[in-house]
């Protein structure tokens, strides 16, 4: 008898610790699936972590019912009035690397709890401080770091399982939304790409990417094609060219600092940078300046540098498509035409053959080609 009763405490005690070891142990949930999703707007990484519900046949009873409007008592932990969770199982999670501004309110990095209030034609948006309760029943909005009133769209077909997706981004921009059963809920998020994007060039040229040239050429180029920072741009330019350990002088980090200076408006000194950075270059990189050259609508020496082109590197396909575009911006089609007759015979491949031959047909059309 006491063998057996023995034998019993052990079985329940065995039991007892399977129970509390499934407690502790990942398992599938309710059949909501987990998921995430994240997005890069500028430098600035977005990602949120969410359970998935699906519809299940329950289709008119999502929104107002199964979801309820506004705050409600859930019958469970310390909140009397607590929105929904914006998904199933615990909190509904976004995360943000750099400060940005959410639906226009500035929001600092982080993750938040993101709830929703559901209303008629509209949500009210709850991000809250506090990321790691489970579901909305201990939603305190004391933790609030934001609300923010959103409408809702409807959707012609129905999503069976919740899901947030990123659409119509831009370089600072991207809208968010919230997709289940036939109703979406969007909101925007929007970035200080530029600011933050020239912080971590000076956090970054301070490390290891410093001792290497093409990063602080990196930083040049991206100051030039915002118009910004130009006066630090200058300085980079020069370390990139002149720093110890670092600087290498060469057509790139010369045309660098030329690009800065005509941003800056002090062109005869980015003329002068120009003229020492041509005996560098490759003829690609002859090519690429005359073709820059043209775009901004300087002709004569756009000609003067394929010329250039041509004479150190002769009868290359490059060099003689490069004096076709030179002479034709010029008007000087009887030259074009040649150059690129020469080039059709040299061409690669079959587009830039093809390439080639349309614009001997727009030269001998009297047409500029570019």
């Amino acid at each position: 008898m006491l063998h057996k009763k023995i034998s019993l405490v052990f079985i329940a005690l065995f039991l007892c610790s399977i129970s509390f070891s499934q407690i502790l142990t990942t398992i599938a949930d309710g059949g909501n699936k987990k998921a995430s999703v994240s997005e890069r707007i500028g430098i600035t990484d977005v990602t949120i972590h969410y359970d998935r519900p699906a519809v299940k046949g329950r289709e008119g009873r999502i929104w107002g019912q199964l979801v309820h409007k506004g705050f409600a008592d859930l019958q469970f932990g310390s909140s009397k009035a607590a929105p929904w969770r914006a998904g199933a199982n615990e909190n509904t999670t976004i995360s943000f690397s750099t400060d940005v501004l959410f639906e226009g309110v500035q929001l600092n990095a982080g993750t938040y709890g993101l709830f929703m209030a559901m209303g008629d034609g509209d949500a009210t948006i709850i991000l809250s401080n506090n990321s790691t309760s489970w579901g909305s029943f201990f939603y305190n909005p004391d933790e609030d770091a934001l609300r923010v009133s959103v409408k809702t769209e409807p959707l012609q077909e129905s999503v069976e399982r919740l899901k947030f997706e990123f659409t119509d981004q831009t370089e600072n921009t991207a809208r968010v939304a919230l997709l289940w059963e036939k109703l979406m809920i969007p909101f925007t998020i929007e970035v200080n790409y530029v600011k933050t994007q020239i912080e971590s060039f000076r956090r970054e040229l301070r490390n290891e990417k410093g001792f290497q040239w093409q990063a602080w050429v990196e930083a040049v180029k991206f100051c030039v094609q915002h118009n910004t920072n130009l006066e630090e741009a200058l300085q980079w330019a020069d370390n990139a060219i002149n720093a110890v350990f670092v600087g290498q002088k060469n057509f790139t980090t010369l045309n660098a600092k030329a690009s800065i200076l005509n941003r800056m408006g002090r062109n005869a000194e980015a003329d002068a940078v120009m003229k020492e950075a041509l005996p560098f270059a490759t003829m690609q990189e002859l090519h690429n300046y005359a073709r820059q050259l043209l775009k901004d609508k300087k002709t004569a020496l756009a000609l003067e540098i394929f010329k250039l082109n041509a004479q150190k590197n002769p009868n290359q396909f490059t060099t003689n498509a490069g004096l076709m575009r030179g002479y034709s911006a010029s008007g000087d089609y009887k030259n074009a035409l040649k150059s690129a007759k020469a080039a059709l015979t040299m061409a690669p491949d079959k587009p830039n053959r093809d390439a080639i031959e349309k614009y001997i047909k727009m030269l001998e059309e009297g047409k500029d080609i570019n």
